[in-house]
């Protein structure tokens, strides 16, 4: 009975090290990523954003006779 514990948790000590190394797989994935690459955020430089006021409102069309 003791053998088939200690198999137990030599295997929940393997999963685990495995996740841990997946996270640090995919933490040095995103570390290495350009900033333009990011999810959620726009390949724009931060001082050349356009505010709302100077964005022109969307053209209707011209009324048909």
């Amino acid at each position: 009975m003791a053998t088939t514990f200690l198999k137990r948790q030599k295997e929940m000590k393997r999963l685990e090290k495995q996740r841990e190394k997946a996270e640090r797989r995919a933490q040095r994935k995103l570390a290495n990523r350009r900033p333009e690459e990011l999810p959620g955020e726009s390949p724009t430089p931060a001082g050349s954003e356009t505010s709302m006021t100077s964005v022109a409102p969307p053209r209707e069309p011209a009324p048909e006779n």
